[in-house]
Parts: C-alpha cells; structure tokens; sequence
C-alpha cells in the first residue's frame, strides 16, 4: 500500500471522527483548545487501536484464504464506505455535547472507529506493515478531528455528512483499485 493510498484511508476512516467532532465543536459555546486536544486524542487513539486489533484477527487467517484476500478487501472496504454514505445520508439528526467525559467519550471513540477493525484485517491479507501504518492512521484522525471541533465551532453541521459522504466513497474506490489491481495483474 502506498503512501497516498495509506493517507485516503486514513482520511476515509477518520470521517466519522470528523463528523462528531464536528457535532462536539458546535455544541460549544466558545471553542475549548483543550476539549479538542482531549477529543483528537479519544478518536485518533482508537482509530489507530481498532486497525492494529482488525491486523492481528486477520494474520490469524491470513493464509487459509489468500486466493481471496483482493475479493475480502474490496468486500469490507465497499461495506464500510457504503454504510458511512448511508448513515451520512440519513436525515436522523445527532445529538452530542460539549463534554468530554470518559462516559461519553468512550462510546463515541469506539462507534467511530468499527470500520478501523475491518480495515485491519484487510491490512493483514494486503501485508501492511501495521505500526507505521496504526500510528499515521491514529496521527491523521487527531488533527482532523481537532479540525472537526474548530468547524463545528465555527460553521456548524453543514459539512458533517458531505464529509461523510467523501470518507466513504474514498473507501470504495481504494477497495476497488485493489481488486482490479489483483485482477489484471
């Protein structure tokens, strides 16, 4: 995988994050840099941990179905980005905020970052090298999702589900190059 194939997965994983920051950055009154620095910290912690857990799942059984692992890319890839289009297109309206209380964090890190385990046993059959990988993933999701807090702050939720919508197509396309990658090769 390469660097810039890494980096729009890492930026299609973290759309969820963004658009919950987003959520949390305009259920604030007056942006707090240390409430964003918390939240960056929740998401991109959990988007780099969720991949690395999906990683060692999938080495497991890794060997029993390499002929198919193009197919099994591409498959949970699509999956996920689809689900990501779908939930961005559906009118239901979130509601979050402004804490950042473990209670609430917590929940919110792992709902955001369940498409990150898929996306590491997909890594496992594509023989990524997992720790750099985990750590850029992890790296890209804190600073958009600081972003994410600052627009919400500012712009409020316009944004939210067309960055959904983007994180999710971008997982489908890179899911696809790999299949015809393997197919005409």
């Amino acid at each position: 995988m390469s660097l810039i194939e890494l980096f729009l997965t890492a930026v299609g994983l973290s759309m969820d994050a963004f658009a919950v920051s987003i959520c949390k950055g305009l259920s604030m009154r007056k942006l707090n840099v240390r409430h964003a620095v918390i939240i960056g910290l929740y998401f991109g912690g959990f988007q780099a941990f969720m991949p690395f857990m999906g990683y060692l799942m999938g080495i497991s059984f890794q060997e029993a179905i390499t002929t198919y692992d193009h197919w099994a890319a591409f498959i949970l890839l699509a999956l996920i980005g689809g689900n990501m289009i779908r939930e961005a297109l559906n009118p239901e309206e979130e509601n979050c905020g402004d804490s950042v209380a473990f209670r609430e964090m917590l929940p919110l890190a792992i709902a955001t970052s369940i498409d990150a385990l898929a996306v590491g046993v997909t890594f496992a059959f594509l023989r990524v090298h997992i720790l750099p990988a985990v750590s850029f993933i992890g790296a890209v999701t804190f600073c958009l999702s600081i972003v994410g807090v600052k627009v919400g702050n500012v712009f409020g939720v316009r944004y939210k589900s067309k960055a959904e919508i983007v994180g999710g197509a971008i997982l489908i396309v890179i899911g696809a190059k790999i299949l015809l990658e393997h197919l005409l090769a």
